[in-house]
């Protein structure tokens, strides 16, 4: 399986290529990408010299253009798709429909895999983007069990790759609207799910508070861990009581999972986290290259411990090994 590893910024990229990545995915610094916040992503130039440091190393480079274009503004995405080609991505990562077609007629050549902001969880629509426009790979979302994904993968003419690591978004991907109104910036369209411009932490009562817009998300006691706040990870006060709703601040940790993920037909497993530290890029890249060596190698291999880089300090497997219907 390969290794796919985020970078936001070119130190981060540099980072990850080091540790062992077979490809790194990054975006423009602009709101084609669903990780537009300030201080990340990168510049044409710096997107040309990351390229030819991977290439040279026999890495390659995923560029995601994955948000939806805006009424009268798609020539920036096409822009996008242009500079990225002649770049030489070695992928296009797309959600968008029309942006796809826009690759199949211009840019035929160019290898396309679907975004899991498509939120594309069935073979059907697996095979309409294969069938409409090429598409070589498509990112699984992560509401799928192990077995479904087997399942499809037998169904599909399409690599498929899955992540296995970091934040874990409990709504179908490129469906959420829960921060747009919390904020008015949409994560889909603009990239920004809820964007650091509109985080307030304050004190209440002895407790740290913190806020995104006009909401309150969560409130913690002295020495607790203080996740970041997002609407589907908050604590709220209901009539059956207090406390997590939607879903628990936890990071995905699908390590001791990649034997299962490799018989399911899965090509390639992918580490969240254009938003972290070279640091924690480091850290997980060179462990789950390790671990994927030994897989190779035919040898179990104790996955290192990540709690510490995780969201909450706490880590689940999401729906890969989902007990709810």
């Amino acid at each position: 399986m390969e290794l796919i590893c985020p970078a936001g910024t070119p130190a981060a990229f540099k980072v990850a290529v080091d540790a062992g990545a077979d490809a790194v995915y990054c975006g423009f610094r602009d709101e084609t990408n669903a990780r537009n916040f300030p201080g990340l992503n990168f510049s044409r130039d710096e997107l040309r010299a990351a390229i030819t440091f991977a290439h040279e190393r026999g890495a390659k480079v995923l560029v995601a253009i994955n948000t939806f274009p805006r009424a009268g503004a798609v020539d920036v995405w096409h822009r996008a798709v242009d500079d990225a080609v002649a770049l030489g991505a070695d992928a296009l990562i797309l959600a968008d429909v029309g942006l796809m077609d826009y690759v199949a007629r211009h840019h035929p050549d160019q290898r396309l895999h679907v975004s899991v902001q498509a939120a594309a969880a069935n073979a059907d629509a697996i095979r309409f983007y294969v069938e409409a426009f090429g598409a070589r790979r498509v990112v699984l979302p992560r509401v799928l069990t192990v077995p479904e994904i087997a399942v499809i993968t037998s169904e599909i003419a399409c690599e498929t790759e899955a992540f296995v690591f970091g934040g874990l978004c409990v709504m179908a991907e490129g469906r959420c609207s829960l921060s747009s109104y919390a904020t008015g910036r949409s994560p889909n369209m603009q990239g920004v799910c809820s964007p650091p411009s509109h985080v307030t932490y304050g004190e209440a009562q002895g407790k740290v508070v913190s806020r995104l817009g006009a909401f309150t998300i969560n409130a913690f006691a002295d020495g607790e861990p203080a996740a970041y706040p997002t609407l589907c990870k908050g604590r709220f006060a209901t009539s059956h009581g207090a406390g997590y709703i939607f879903e628990e601040p936890a990071s995905l940790d699908a390590a001791t999972l990649l034997p299962s993920l490799r018989k399911a037909g899965v090509t390639a497993v992918k580490i969240e986290g254009r938003q972290r530290s070279r640091a924690y890029i480091e850290s997980v890249v060179r462990s789950f290259r390790q671990t994927i060596a030994a897989l190779d190698a035919g040898v179990v291999a104790e996955a290192a411990s990540l709690t510490a880089l995780t969201e909450g300090q706490t880590t689940t497997v999401g729906a890969y090994r989902k007990t709810w219907r």
